[in-house]
């Protein structure tokens, strides 16, 4: 795939603006195209993040169509109805899957051939969905998946033992939903497994905890003001530079299977790493049996609701 820094935007609500203006300060891509179904909303955050350019990296900045798809090196969809309070991310489906499926279908219209990035709810779902209705190779369309919520595990275990979260590493796989699961196998703060840092007294309490916290976060972000932005945002904005520039760096995030973990079939959240080709290789580590259960358990329920998605 080429790779000149071109980004195009699909839907402009809080999380799509907060993700624009994210790039625009840390300097990611040169170009960004915005589109969305609310074309005044558009010109109106064009020219308001436009008024940033003295102060940040400069770019091109612009109320795209889906024409300009032709161009882009990357597309971040943030586009469809955002989860009410209460509401799991899998009840937005009926609606949203028919969003995705008229946003692919405008995009491939445009001869685009690059990497598509999903953040719409319920993501897991409709990144398959955007890879089956594209005909892209399973390399160029990703979905966000756990991304977040492993940057949740991060902080809430930074938080709880008063390090640095940049120093803890781990890893949230499943559904990016009610079905996730940390694998504390994995997890280590400053290289040393956090289950030979907590006590074993200890970890009967902290561990479960830690897992429901993250788990639930969104819900009580959404309680409280209405919806969750900035860190899916921060998130995007990683997972965007990673691929621009080349980075191969790990990420849990929603990818297609052909038999990794013994899953095919679906896209769901395990590491990957994620370089200029998109997808460079799924890392597929040596799960426990409960945690291996767990995948497939999550699996089923991406695939249950896959079903749904295509009848949509």
């Amino acid at each position: 795939m080429r790779n000149n820094g071109n980004i195009i935007l699909i839907g402009d609500g809080a999380i799509g603006s907060s993700y624009a203006f994210n790039c625009l300060t840390t300097g990611v891509g040169q170009s960004l195209g915005i589109i969305d179904v609310n074309e005044k909303r558009v010109q109106g955050d064009v020219e308001d993040l436009s008024d940033a350019l003295p102060y940040t990296s400069q770019k091109n900045i612009y109320a795209a169509s889906y024409e300009d798809c032709k161009y882009a090196d990357i597309i971040v969809i943030t586009a469809g109805i955002a989860q009410k309070p209460g509401q799991t991310r899998l009840q937005l489906l009926a609606i949203n899957a028919k969003i995705m499926k008229e946003i692919t279908h405008n995009i491939m219209a445009s001869g685009f051939n690059g990497f598509i990035l999903v953040a719409s709810n319920p993501v897991d779902v409709l990144a398959e969905l955007v890879l089956q209705e594209s005909g892209l190779p399973r390399n160029q369309v990703l979905g966000s998946g756990t991304a977040l919520d492993s940057a949740r595990l991060r902080s809430e275990i930074g938080l709880r033992y008063n390090v640095d979260a940049r120093i803890v590493h781990g890893y949230i796989m499943g559904e990016h939903g009610d079905s996730e699961f940390p694998v504390w196998d994995y997890t280590n703060i400053g290289g040393k497994p956090i289950l030979d840092w907590i006590p074993k007294d200890r970890q009967d309490k902290d561990l479960p905890d830690i897992s429901e916290r993250v788990k639930t976060a969104a819900y009580g972000i959404i309680e409280k003001k209405g919806a969750t932005f900035y860190g899916i945002a921060a998130s995007l904005t990683r997972l965007t530079s990673a691929f621009l520039n080349d980075d191969r760096a790990a990420f849990a995030m929603s990818v297609h299977l052909e038999g990794e973990y013994g899953l095919s079939g679906v896209s769901i959240g395990v590491p990957v790493i994620l370089g200029a080709n998109g997808l460079e290789r799924i890392i597929e580590l040596d799960l426990n049996p409960e945690d291996h259960k767990r995948l497939a358990d999550s699996a089923a329920i991406l695939k249950e609701n896959l079903k749904k998605a295509q009848e949509a």
